[in-house]
């Protein structure tokens, strides 16, 4: 079942990269997925806004959508303070 939206490249490089890590796995039991990819998305993430943002905090949590003080909490989670 393929519910993507072909306009969303994205999701593309998601499903592409998930679909060959499933394929890696040669037959052992996939194991905490959702937050393998979810680190692999966010910091990254968090380390391109800042940089577009110039390291301001404040700015870089209005471009995320999210509130200043959960941007540290993230930012300490990936050791980016």
């Amino acid at each position: 079942m393929n519910r993507e939206d072909p306009s969303d490249p994205i999701a593309a490089v998601i499903h592409a990269s998930l679909t060959q890590y499933f394929d890696d796995l040669d037959g052992e039991a996939p194991c905490a997925v959702y937050d393998m990819v979810l680190a692999r998305v966010e910091k990254p993430l968090l380390l391109l806004v800042l940089e577009r943002v110039g390291g301001n905090q404040t700015r870089a949590a209005e471009v995320l959508g999210i509130n200043r003080n959960t941007l540290r909490k993230k930012l300490q989670t990936y050791d980016l303070l």
